[in-house]
């Protein structure tokens, strides 16, 4: 990723650094976000659990409703990508939750 879309997204990213519970995320994230938007990324990250879990694609679609697509997008994202995916997956797990 460019470094002037970081500088352009670190406010951002400082932003949601900030929240402490839950029922602020929510907030923040219904007001800068669709519900569509919202749901779009929670499927994601739904989808990027199961196929760590070592689900197939055909699994993770009746399980998720996600399209193909959408699940080769994360699967590529889970192999080659930042690593994102795999840091709130981890932590979610030791988190409990």
């Amino acid at each position: 990723m460019d470094v002037s879309f970081n500088k352009k997204c670190e406010k951002l990213y400082k932003a949601i650094l900030k929240l402490k519970t839950i029922e602020d995320c929510g907030k923040f994230f219904e007001d800068i976000c669709t519900i569509k938007e919202i749901l779009d990324m929670t499927q994601r990250l739904e989808v990027a659990e199961l196929l760590t879990a070592g689900k197939n694609y055909q699994e993770v679609c009746k399980e998720t409703g996600a399209s193909t697509a959408t699940i080769s997008r994360v699967s590529k994202c889970l192999n080659y990508g930042a690593g994102g995916y795999s840091l709130v997956i981890n932590k979610k797990g030791k988190n409990n939750g």
